[in-house]
Order: structure tokens, then sequence, then C-alpha cells
């Protein structure tokens, strides 16, 4: 019972921490977009470079600041599976298809293989 609560508990952050890295791939994609249009928009308009440039610069930063956060939850999902390892119950268990982080796109749901 206690090994199934632990194993449950461990699939529930595994799957947190992919659905963090999938948000954050996201909202990366969303930011680059952003960042497009601005450029087009100001092209269309004719206007000068220095016209929005300070916006531009925040959204460069914003930009920057999430692949920061991006690279920290990469650090946390690599601190976790060394941490599995220190997990009565888990240190024979894996998650996933077998391989180190299997790719979202045509992978099976997370699951608990013994």
């Amino acid at each position: 019972m206690r090994k199934q609560m632990i194993e449950q508990a461990a699939f529930e952050v595994a799957s947190q921490v992919r659905a963090v890295e999938d948000t954050i791939d996201i909202a990366l994609a969303e930011l680059a977009e952003l960042q497009a249009r601005m450029v087009r928009v100001r092209t269309a308009a004719g206007v000068g470079v220095a016209t929005g440039h300070e916006a531009f610069e925040k959204l460069a930063s914003a930009l920057l600041g999430l692949v920061a956060a991006r690279g920290g939850v990469a650090g946390c999902h690599a601190e976790l599976k060394e941490a599995k390892n220190l997990v009565p119950g888990l240190r024979t268990v894996s998650f996933g298809e077998g391989s180190e982080c299997p790719p979202q796109e045509g992978a099976s749901p997370l699951r608990i293989v013994a």
C-alpha cells in the first residue's frame, strides 16, 4: 500500500514536471511570435526603430527570463531523476517508455514500469 502511494505521488510529480516544461515551451513560442509581429507592424507602419523600442526591450527581457526559467526546470527535472534513486520504492521504478525522457509527440501517456 505504501509503495503504491509513493509510486502514485512520484507519477503525479513526473506528470506535473512534463506539463510545466510544455507550458514554458509554449510560452516561449508565443513570445517569439509576438516579437515577430511587433517587427512586422513597425515595418508595415513605416515608423523608425526607436518607436516602441522600449517595449521591444522589455519583451526581450521577459523572453530571457523565461529561457532561464526553462533551464531551471530542466535542472529540477535532472535532480528529481537522481533523487528517485534515494526514495525507497522508486529505486527500480521508472516512468515513461524506458528511455530517459520520451518525447511528448507520439509518446503514450506516462505510466509506471517496474
